[in-house]
């Protein structure tokens, strides 16, 4: 499987200029062999939109005319999936969404649309005040099998990659816009780290290809991060981009590595056994409904 990530250095709110410039990347990607794509948060019109967030989101089905027809240009006869981040307007209802594309034979498959679940509102963050939150967070089938989505603080939550393991996913992907904070050790950012960090671990503990996009450039003087990286299921680094600018990495992933990590460290086969009981725990805030009376025999 070979896969794309394409990370984005977007004119804040300029999305039909940025979509120009996305088929002349599109060109580039399709020059070799190329599978899955996969594109940052808010990847074509930037992520500190605040208010202009309701003139620049797109219900779906338009968001994936548009990337499949500028992949088609680029790429008139080859067949892709393609992972993209943009601001979802659902009958007004308004969300930071991820796209799952698939284009094949010249048509376009929306596969599934991940809504992000945890908004931070805090810090330089203000996305509760303009957002919905996503509600459910679902897994769905692939060419390449069962995966899942997660948008940027979604995964920074363990619960979050954990749910999506045990229900199949065996690729995560997470389109992400994370700005820079802090200095690890005089020469890199701390959320840099705290990020390469999370995103290992998650890899490692539940047996998973991840694979990250992340956004560059600045908005408002707050500087994204970028740093996209594809991590393999032993929590392994396999390539990663530079903080800053826009930059394509690619990877060939053998999804047999699955398998074996799972295997060879079966932390997920014991969390689905350990899981009912966890969850039979009377001290978690579980709504009544989902408890089932404990058997002591």
């Amino acid at each position: 499987m070979n896969v794309a990530i394409v990370q984005t250095k977007p004119r804040k709110g300029k999305y039909r200029e940025n979509l120009h410039d996305l088929r002349e990347v599109f060109a580039q990607v399709g020059s070799e062999p190329v599978d899955l794509i996969v594109l940052p948060e808010a990847a074509l019109t930037g992520y500190f939109l605040e208010g202009a967030v309701y003139e620049l989101a797109m219900d779906a089905p338009a968001f994936a005319d548009d990337i499949a027809a500028a992949w088609l240009e680029a790429n008139p006869k080859k067949d892709v999936d393609i992972v993209c981040g943009f601001y979802e307007n659902s009958d007004g209802t308004y969300y930071n969404s991820a796209m799952y594309l698939q284009i094949s034979n010249r048509e376009a498959h929306i596969k599934h649309v991940h809504r992000k679940m945890f908004l931070p509102t805090y810090g330089v963050f203000d996305e509760e005040r303009f957002l919905s939150r996503g509600r459910h967070l679902k897994t769905f089938d692939t060419r390449f099998g069962r995966m899942a989505m997660l948008i940027c603080e979604d995964s920074w939550h363990a619960i979050m990659p954990t749910i999506a393991a045990v229900k199949g996913a065996r690729i995560l992907v997470i389109p992400s816009a994370a700005p820079g904070r802090g200095i690890e050790g005089g020469d890199e950012l701390t959320s840099i780290v705290r990020w390469r960090a999370i995103l290992e671990s998650i890899a490692a503990e539940h047996g998973v290809f991840l694979l990250y996009a992340g956004l560059a450039g600045f908005e408002g003087g707050k500087g994204m991060t970028g740093s996209s990286r594809i991590v393999d299921p032993r929590g392994r680094t396999i390539v990663e981009a530079p903080p800053l600018g826009a930059h394509i990495i690619r990877a060939t992933l053998d999804l047999h590595e699955i398998d074996l990590a799972r295997a060879t460290l079966p932390l997920l086969g014991d969390l689905n056994a350990v899981l009912p009981d966890l969850l039979l725990d009377e001290e978690l805030p579980l709504p009544p409904m989902l408890r089932q009376p404990r058997d002591e025999s």
